[in-house]
């Protein structure tokens, strides 16, 4: 079995809307010293791609709606963010103790729409990129022309989770791998059939990466090499529970 390894790639310039984000991650790969190789895994930050690709917002040009600025004390937030947050939702989920938790157009249940305000300059947000997994299609296939080389993208972000303390890093985009791992029919040592078990491989492949990547290390994406994977074409949308399967909802 080959080791798993992983490289922070750090240092990219602050990036602005049409910044051709594949050429500056091959530029950092490089300063790293790393060669590419067959089916290495490029994880992307969402926050990054989605500043080159324009979904940088200034809150000050925002107008609020008077549902806004109603809900807005309720999860204490400025009416524009609130405004913002309602745009970027199909509905809302909860708000309770200053905290909205909507479901986005993507159909992730998170909080605030994935509205991020973090590590950019004030007066700005953040929103979630369009298509994820158009976006992590249109980096591998940049990086596959630039270089010949075929890899796998997942681009992150994080996540809060309702039963477990904490945030961690899931994939809302996926190209080139299987977003699941489906052991369901196969038997374990005991011969035991297993009939439930499908393993979310590539929220673990991003919880990984962001173990180097880090919140304040200005380090935007990771190289991960070593992983056996499936390849696939299928996306980030596979691993969206359906309302049919959702208990919850």
């Amino acid at each position: 079995m080959n080791p798993i390894q992983i490289f922070g790639i750090p240092k990219l310039a602050e990036l602005t809307a049409g910044d051709d984000l594949p050429r500056l991650l091959l530029d950092g790969i490089s300063r790293i010293g790393i060669q590419l190789q067959e089916r290495d895994i490029l994880v992307v930050t969402s926050k990054a791609i989605s500043k080159v690709e324009g979904r940088v917002i200034d809150i000050r040009g925002i107008i609020p709606s008077r549902f806004a600025r109603e809900i807005a004390p309720l999860i204490q937030k400025d009416p524009r963010v609130t405004e913002l947050i309602l745009a970027e939702s199909k509905r809302i989920v909860r708000m309770v103790r200053g905290l909205v938790i909507t479901e986005t157009r993507h159909g992730f249940i998170c909080a605030n729409a994935g509205l991020d305000q973090s590590n950019i300059a004030k007066n700005l947000a953040v929103l979630l990129p369009l298509d994820p997994d158009k976006s992590a299609r249109r980096i591998r296939e940049s990086i596959r022309k630039k270089t010949g080389v075929n890899l796998a993208v997942v681009v992150s972000d994080t996540f809060g989770r309702p039963w477990r303390e904490g945030q961690t890093d899931i994939a809302i985009g996926v190209a080139g791998l299987a977003p699941l791992l489906d052991y369901r029919g196969k038997k374990d040592r005991f011969d035991n059939e297993l009939r439930v078990t499908v393993i979310a491989v590539a929220d673990e492949i991003t919880s990984a990466a962001e173990l180097v990547m880090g919140k304040t290390k200005n380090i935007p994406a990771a190289l991960i090499r070593g992983i056996d994977y499936a390849s696939s074409n299928a996306g980030a949308h596979k691993l969206v529970r359906s309302p049919r399967r959702d208990l919850f909802r």
